[in-house]
């Protein structure tokens, strides 16, 4: 129950993101090449609005094995083979995540005890980098979920998206008509 809410929630947040980025670059387009002003923090505030779209996304990727891999000898191995491999690969991620959950934690109590703020937005610098432990956070409970599904049999991979695939199946589709002798529309 807790997990569906948590995913609604990061799909929600997601959205927001990219919304809000996209809405901010076309204002700040439109003041610059329009009006011939610009919008002082606005590419301040689209890299962090960007920063914080990645993280979110990273998780997101994760939990619907959107991300890219390199796993051809991993799909060579038998079922078990591919198991041990996905929860060593997974135990490394989860290494990984855990230092830099650390870290950012310890980054940002140090900039909320320094006070500083954004060069060109008023708020603190901690508020603004947030994203970074609870982007490891999501990103750690991502693993955690799958390493689950891994132990109990439900899958042996990280379930990566497989574009070698992908294009096969879209080029098997394709009528060959709509092509001259080179294979070109």
């Amino acid at each position: 129950m807790i997990v569906r809410w948590l995913n609604k929630l990061e799909e929600t947040i997601f959205c927001a993101l990219l919304v809000a980025m996209v809405f901010l670059v076309c204002v700040e387009v439109f003041y610059r090449f329009v009006l011939a002003q610009g919008i002082s923090w606005a590419q301040e505030g689209s890299l962090y609005l960007s920063g914080w779209f990645v993280l979110f996304g990273v998780s997101w990727g994760v939990k619907h094995g959107a991300h890219i891999g390199v796993d051809v000898l991993v799909k060579k191995l038998p079922r078990g083979g591919r198991r041990i491999v996905t929860l060593i690969a997974l135990a490394v991620c989860l290494t990984y995540c855990t230092l830099i959950l650390v870290g950012s934690y310890q980054y940002l109590q140090l900039t909320h005890m320094i006070g500083i703020e954004l060069q060109d937005i008023p708020i603190p610098k901690w508020q603004a980098t947030l994203i970074l432990p609870v982007g490891m956070a999501l990103l750690i409970l991502r693993f955690l979920e799958l390493g689950w599904r891994v132990i109990k049999g439900d899958t042996d991979s990280f379930g990566f998206s497989d574009e070698g695939q992908e294009s096969m199946r879209l080029a098997e589709q394709r009528d060959p008509e709509d092509y001259d002798k080179e294979g070109r529309p």
